[in-house]
Formats: C-alpha cells, sequence, structure tokens
C-alpha cells in the first residue's frame, strides 16, 4: 500500500495576518478551537477560508493541498491511481493530524464530514460551519475548474444533484450554517464573524465551552442545540435537537409561524409530565393554544380516536394556516399528523417527540397513519412536519424499557447502510444509554441518516423502503399481539424482527454467520429480545404469522417484500420472496 509523509505545508494568506479587537475577542472565545469549513465542492471553502484566517490572524491550511503536497499527485491522480476509499482513509489522517496542530482555519474537501470518524474529530477539536450553496451557484463555479473527479459523469448536473440530496443533511450537522452566495467572499466572511459572535459563548467562559450548533441563535450561554435539514424544497424543515426544547417551543414556532394559533394533540401520561411546560410557553410567546388528550397506547391508532382528533382541532376554529403541534411517541405523531394531513385538506404540523423511538424515527420524514383491523399503518398520508424538536430532557422521563425500545431503531441505521455507526454503537451504547453526549450524537447521526433517504424517496418508491428492516417481521407479530404494550412495544418487535432478516438473509447464503452472529449479539447485549419465542404468552403458529405478514403495506401483488442484508451495512429490497421458505424459516425460528 503506497504510505504518504505529512510534511509542514506553508498556505500564505491573501494578506498579512492583523487581529484587531472584534477578531481577538472571537479567537478567545473559540477556546482554543480551530475552525473548519464543510461544503460541498464548489461551496467556495478556501476562497473564504483564506480570507476569514487573514480577519482573525489565525493561519491557513486547505486539506486537499495538504493531501496534494504529501502524495505528491492531484487529488484526481489520486482518485484515478488508488479509488476513493484510498482517498477517504488519508483524507480522515490528515484532517485528525492538522486538528492536533496550532489553531486555524481548516477547509476540507467535500466528503470529509461524511464520515462518522472525522465528524467526531472535529467536534473534539473545532468549530465546524457549513457553507452552504443553492445548485447554480455552485455548477457555476465548478464548471470553472476541471479537477473534480466525481463531476466526471455525462450528466454533472444530476450528478451535483445527488450528492446534494446525500450530503447536506449530514452538512447540517456542523455547528453554524452560513449561506454561500454569489456575492463577494468577504460578505460570507462577515456573516461567518457575526454567526460565530452571536453563537459563541462569551468572553469570559471556561476553554472547554460547548457551542450552540442553531444558527443565528442570540443566546449566549445555551444548552448546545444540533440542528438536521431535511432539504424538500419549499417544503423543508428543521430538526433541532437539544435539552429544554419543549419549554421553547413557543419562541421557536412564534419565529417561524407568527400569528398562528395552535391545537396540541398528546395523550394523557405526556401530558402530566410535558403539556404545562410546553404551554407555558406558548403563553409566553402569545400563541393562542387548546388541547386534544388521548388515551395512551397503539389502540389510540383507530378511527374512532382519529375522528376526534379532527372534530377537537375543528371545533377549536384553527385554520388552515395555523398548527397541530403532536407531542409525544410515535403513536401521537402519526396519529397527530394523519389529523392535520386531513383537517382543511392540510394544515401545517409541529413535532414534538418524547421518546426515544419517535425522536429518530417516526417524527422525522412524513409518515403518518392509524391502524386497521387488518394491520399497522394501513390507513395515512404522507404529510411532512414544519419543525420537529427533539427535546433529549424528555428521554428522562421514559420508562427504561421504552428508551430501550427506542434504541432498536438507533441500531437500525447502522444496520442498513452505515456499518461505521454500527460499530461506533458497540463501542458507545452505554454513554448512549447514559444520556451522554453520545445520546445527543447518536440521535443527530440517526436523523440525517433518515432525511438523506426521505430527501431521495420521499414517498417509498425506492430505497425509502430499508428504513424498513425488520418491519415486516415486527408488525406482523405487533399485530398477532394485538398491539398489546404490556406484552411488545414496537422496538421490541424491530429487535426481534432485524434478527430474524439477519437469521433469514444467513440461511439465504445471503450473508455471513459471523455479521448475523455480531449483530444479533449487540442487540441481545443491551437487553433487547431477538427471538419470537421471547414475547410473554407466545401461541401464535408459522401459518397465522406468515398470514399477518400479508397484510404488510409494502407486499405487491399478494408478493412479499423483505428488507435482506448481504452483510451489516448492506441491506437491499428483496421482493418476490416465496411463502413457503418464509413459512420454513418461520417453523425453524419457533423451534428455537
Amino acid at each position: 500500500m503506497t504510505s504518504f509523509s505529512y510534511p509542514p505545508v506553508d498556505f500564505p494568506n491573501p494578506v498579512p495576518l492583523r487581529r484587531d479587537g472584534r477578531a481577538a475577542s472571537l479567537v478567545r472565545r473559540l477556546g482554543g478551537r480551530s475552525i473548519v469549513l464543510v461544503g460541498i465542492m464548489g461551496s467556495g471553502k478556501t476562497s473564504v477560508g483564506r480570507r476569514l484566517a487573514a480577519r482573525l490572524g489565525l493561519d491557513f491550511v486547505d486539506a486537499d493541498a495538504a493531501i496534494e503536497t504529501a502524495a505528491r499527485m492531484t487529488i484526481a491522480e489520486i482518485f484515478k491511481r488508488h479509488g476513493e476509499t484510498f482517498f477517504r482513509d488519508r483524507e480522515h489522517h490528515v484532517i485528525a493530524r492538522l486538528l492536533t496542530e496550532e489553531q486555524k482555519v481548516l477547509a476540507t474537501g467535500g466528503g470529509a464530514f461524511m464520515r462518522e470518524d472525522t465528524r467526531l474529530a472535529i467536534s473534539e477539536r473545532a468549530v465546524s460551519i457549513w457553507l452552504k450553496a443553492d445548485l447554480d451557484v455552485l455548477m457555476r463555479r465548478v464548471r470553472k475548474r476541471s479537477n473534480r473527479p466525481l463531476l466526471h459523469t455525462e450528466d454533472p448536473d444530476a450528478t451535483m444533484q445527488r450528492l446534494i440530496s446525500e450530503r447536506y443533511p449530514v452538512y447540517g450537522l456542523a455547528d453554524f450554517t452560513v449561506t454561500s452566495s454569489d456575492g463577494p467572499h468577504d460578505g460570507v466572511v462577515e456573516t461567518i464573524l457575526t454567526t460565530l459572535e452571536r453563537g459563541l459563548p462569551p468572553d469570559h467562559a471556561p476553554a472547554d465551552i460547548h457551542v450552540s450548533h442553531e444558527t443565528g441563535s442570540t443566546m449566549m450561554t445555551p444548552p448546545p442545540v444540533t440542528r438536521v435539514p431535511v432539504e424538500l424544497g419549499a417544503r423543508r424543515y428543521d430538526i433541532l435537537i437539544g435539552s429544554h426544547l419543549i419549554e421553547d417551543a413557543g419562541s421557536h414556532i412564534a419565529r417561524l409561524f407568527p400569528g398562528s394559533a395552535c391545537t396540541v394533540v398528546t395523550d394523557r401520561n405526556v401530558a402530566e409530565r410535558h403539556l404545562p411546560s410546553l404551554e407555558a410557553g406558548l403563553d409566553m410567546a402569545g400563541i393562542r393554544h387548546t388541547r386534544c388528550i388521548v388515551e395512551p397506547g397503539e389502540a389510540s391508532k383507530s378511527y374512532e380516536t382519529f375522528a376526534s382528533v379532527c372534530d377537537s382541532i375543528i371545533g377549536a376554529r384553527m385554520e388552515r394556516r395555523d398548527l397541530v403541534i403532536a407531542l409525544g411517541g410515535g403513536v401521537i405523531g402519526d396519529l397527530a399528523g394523519f389529523a392535520a394531513a386531513s383537517v382543511r385538506r392540510g394544515m401545517r404540523f409541529v413535532q414534538i417527540p418524547t421518546s426515544l423511538l419517535s425522536q429518530v424515527d417516526s417524527s422525522v420524514g412524513g409518515k403518518t397513519g392509524i391502524n386497521s383491523r387488518h394491520g399497522k399503518n394501513l390507513v395515512g398520508a404522507f404529510h411532512q412536519p414544519s419543525l420537529v424538536l427533539a427535546d433529549t430532557g424528555a428521554l428522562s422521563t421514559l420508562p427504561e424499557r421504552e428508551f430501550r425500545a427506542g434504541y432498536a431503531e438507533v441500531a437500525k441505521y447502522g444496520l442498513i447502510d452505515n456499518p461505521d455507526f454500527f460499530a461506533w454503537l458497540e463501542q458507545n451504547w452505554q454513554g448512549v444509554f447514559g444520556a451522554g453526549p453520545e445520546l445527543t450524537h447518536a440521535i443527530a447521526t440517526s436523523c440525517a441518516a433518515k432525511a438523506a433517504v426521505v430527501i431521495r424517496d420521499e414517498t417509498e418508491q425506492g430505497d425509502r423502503a430499508l428504513l424498513n428492516l425488520g418491519h415486516t417481521f415486527g408488525h406482523a407479530l405487533e399485530s398477532l399481539t394485538r398491539y398489546d404494550g404490556t406484552r411488545l412495544v414496537h422496538g421490541e418487535a424491530v429487535s426481534i424482527g432485524m434478527a430474524c432478516a439477519f437469521r433469514f438473509s444467513a440461511g439465504l447464503g445471503l450473508c455471513s454467520h459471523e455479521d448475523a452472529d455480531r449483530a444479533i449479539a449487540h442487540l441481545a447485549n443491551v437487553g433487547l429480545p431477538v427471538q419470537i419465542r421471547a414475547i410473554p404468552g407466545w401461541s401464535a403458529d408459522a401459518q397465522t404469522i406468515l398470514d399477518a405478514m400479508y397484510q404488510d403495506k409494502k407486499v405487491e401483488r399478494g408478493a412479499l417484500t423483505f428488507i435482506l442484508l448481504r452483510g451489516i451495512g448492506r441491506s437491499f429490497v428483496a421482493k418476490n420472496i416465496p411463502g413457503e421458505d418464509v413459512l420454513a424459516f418461520l417453523k425453524d425460528e419457533l423451534a428455537l
């Protein structure tokens, strides 16, 4: 394997380094951290970075230039000779090394921030800023240069649009976002300085501070808030992740939707814990609000409860531009979202998920619905929220069983297509369960993964179906327990379903037994069930389970569809799976 040495590289700034009082204050407030610019090719990271470094009196380094100097070949030549995987490994090592050196402004390549380990290295030692640019701006810039190996395709515009849909949700994990427009680069630099002034802690803060991730925040010492964007054009929205978001919801809603009223839909248990804080915040923001409280549990996803929620919203004289707020777990999100999609042919709604499962899965992506006696989620609509507020503090009130069940959906994102994230979870799951910084990282990574899939396939015509890993098995098991949460909750059903999917895939020769055993062992290690027989009071036979599977919403023309695996992080949609193969597998499962 080719090895690189990394000599020090001098990258002159466009003007001599200088540091006025404003710059000196910002550098102190950075607490020794570097500034890392992230974004897609053409976003202006190098040009803006040089000017920003000069304004702050810091050194500037371009990571791509450092790699080229070390390798003694261009990025395009490295791609051609060694491939992208090799390049990304070198890129990670260069960035990690540069971040251990003196404070600087560092411009990274477009794919660098996509790697889990690189993002972690940046978060530990730097403040990250995403330079966000529109497609037309990017294409005007990149057409001026030929050293863009990822754009050497027949349709560069389509390639760039695909990269935007894949990367923008992950770039949204950066600490700050600044728009990179066609104007002068000095204007972008000024915006960055203003954003840092608003978002960094005050000058007297200690060096080991945490920055606020929400762009443009005027508060100087809030707990950190991570923002994940869901870029759907005119229907785009943000997912905000952090503590105290329930009590701050009124200010967020008033800022985004001035003059709107709202109906809060919640269940009796959640209302006792969180409704007073939410309503107090709405009152402070001057937002007229009403409440609709339903019984907790899956049974509320029914025609009768749906009708009562719709009538409550209409009776409160809510108009089409007003809001429905879903305060609760997945059941409330599905129910309130479907009501918002239906009343007055579509109202705006805000998701405030209070369970881990809903924060990482059901609150994102616009799936709403209720259950039929024939199966789960068979009646519903795609209706995107206008805002998602994931309050990590609310998770402290969850029963341990509910939190663990939600973790199944977190692990799912690693098993679908992110083996690095799954490996990180294997090492850090105890920090996630301990509500450390690992919890916020796990939620944000999960949300970014789902946002990327939703952007590519909003209405589940293609690879969004991968998000249903384990669900064909799991939904059948839930249906046969009649959604009795004392016996089986959704996350537990998904865990059993994913274990079944791995064992089924291994039995078909699609993936190794080693990968299947590793995935199942992790689920078991965190305390999740991995066998059908683990469900209390289970008595249904294999044929009964198979019959329930035929009511799954992914069935097409009477044929079963499963999400199967070729390994950890290598899932795929498998259509037309013979029923007799599934029946034989289920008989073996029940014999375990």
